[in-house]
């Protein structure tokens, strides 16, 4: 499994705590940057990479933190074919996976510590995708990439 990870200056940190967790489980995490914690840098740049990434297939899973995670999480959406989720905890991980599916996990270094987000991160990962009610759902997000998100009737 390749999992994409990106983050801007406000989440470097983080990114190489999950980078360490990821390849502790034998998991080939690819790191898209950013590369310090000083320089500032634009958050959309990093999710909007993590998500192509995914998309692209050329990584199976992305992973995408910020400061709060809203922001990365706002610009992954943008590309279709991603269905980024921001996780709080090890419930809203495990949900985002089963539930809606999410392709890409957004963390928020400022209002996660390490073990938490570690522990979502796990919990996502393990985590299998939904069958049943959720697979309309799930098709349904797919038809809005498809016809844009004014379709009504979705």
């Amino acid at each position: 499994m390749r999992v994409a990870v990106g983050a801007d200056h406000a989440g470097f940190d983080l990114k190489t705590v999950v980078i360490g967790a990821l390849r502790e489980r034998g998991i080939d995490a690819v790191d898209l940057g950013t590369h310090d914690a000083t320089t500032s840098v634009d958050y959309p740049d990093f999710g909007a990479a993590v998500a192509r990434a995914v998309v692209s297939g050329d990584c199976d899973l992305g992973v995408a933190i910020c400061g709060t995670g809203i922001g990365v999480c706002i610009a992954a959406n943008k590309v279709p074919g991603c269905r980024a989720a921001l996780a709080h905890d090890v419930t809203s991980a495990r949900l985002a996976r089963q539930h809606n599916h999410a392709n890409v996990l957004c963390l928020g270094a400022r209002l996660l510590g390490p073990v938490v987000a570690v522990d979502a991160l796990h919990a996502w990962l393990d985590e299998p995708v939904g069958n049943g009610r959720h697979l309309t759902r799930i098709d349904k997000l797919r038809r809005l990439d498809d016809m844009g998100a004014s379709s009504e009737g979705v």
